[in-house]
């Protein structure tokens, strides 16, 4: 019993981005480490540096396998600022007139044309034969999986992502952010505590301010 309460207390967290395991300086070979260089954050749109693989929700980011291997390692990560390309915007046309009149032409106007075409489009639909048998496709409904109380399983909740076992679950076993994270102006946060920065590393570091049930989201 001693010993296992020995190598519980020298496990070390990994601090490599898109890892969060546990180890020992014991128990850590070479490639044991899965894990993501500095992210990339535009227009709303999240994206690995490394393997260029992107989404727009956080959470699904987060979950994106990481794309390297190596050793644990406890030093954080010195994240590389990526550099922004400016692109200068190209001057708008001017808006043709016709003969007479101050209003621009529809017939030149392209988003006229743009929107023309749009309820076109809309107004459109395929003609279905009557008496046809055809039914609308309704999406399967996602059948829960079978987990053994004892079987390990890892928290999906955003901020946690630790490993738990459903005997040892309860109420207040799970320290989490309900969400969402919010980035905006180079800022990075989490709504529900409303704690903003400027790095990524720090947004990783801020502490979860919401207590509950571990959730690992089996669904399949």
């Amino acid at each position: 019993m001693a010993s296992q309460n020995d190598d519980a207390l020298k496990r070390l967290r990994c601090q490599r981005i898109g890892c969060n395991a546990t180890f020992t300086e014991d128990d850590n070979p070479e490639g044991s480490c899965t894990f993501h260089d500095s992210p990339i954050f535009h227009d709303g749109m999240k994206e690995w540096s490394c393997c260029k693989r992107r989404s727009h929700d956080f959470s699904l980011f987060l979950e994106i396998p990481g794309c390297k291997t190596g050793k644990h390692t406890t030093e954080k990560p010195v994240l590389t600022k990526p550099v922004a390309t400016s692109k200068t915007p190209a001057p708008a046309p001017a808006p043709s007139t016709t003969l007479g009149s101050s209003t621009p032409s529809k017939e030149l106007c392209s988003r006229c044309r743009q929107g023309s075409q749009a309820k076109e489009q809309t107004n459109y639909a395929p003609a279905v034969p009557a008496g046809s048998n055809v039914a609308a496709e309704v999406p399967p409904v996602p059948v829960k999986k079978k987990i053994g109380i004892n079987e390990p399983q890892i928290c999906k909740n955003k901020g946690c992502g630790k490993t738990f076992k459903e005997k040892d679950n309860h109420e207040t076993a799970c320290s989490y952010h309900p969400g969402p994270a919010v980035f905006h102006d180079r800022m990075r946060g989490w709504k529900c505590c409303d704690i903003h920065v400027k790095e990524f590393d720090e947004f990783m570091g801020i502490p979860p301010c919401t207590k509950g049930w571990h959730d690992a989201n089996l669904s399949s």
